[in-house]
């Protein structure tokens, strides 16, 4: 059995449809499930972390890290 977790649940995800904790028979449908979910985190919310997808055994982790600010950038959420 394998297992795809999100690290940490930050606001975005918890707001969203996606669910954490889901468990697959298959490792590559676990795998390919694990890699949609970040990248539909990377690309539809706040922007404020990045999110990857890291195997541990038969867990699929997706790592949430803060999102690097682009040099200048005041932080206001308007230069991005």
């Amino acid at each position: 059995m394998f297992t795809v977790e999100v690290e940490k649940e930050c606001g975005c995800f918890r707001k969203s449809d996606l669910q954490n904790h889901q468990r697959f028979e298959d490792k590559d449908r676990a795998l390919s499930h694990a890699l949609e979910i970040a990248r539909k985190m990377n690309e539809e919310f706040c922007q404020k972390h990045e999110f990857r997808v890291m195997e541990e055994g038969e867990r699929f982790k997706i790592a949430v890290t803060e999102r690097a600010r682009k040099q200048g950038c005041c932080g206001g959420g308007h230069c991005g």
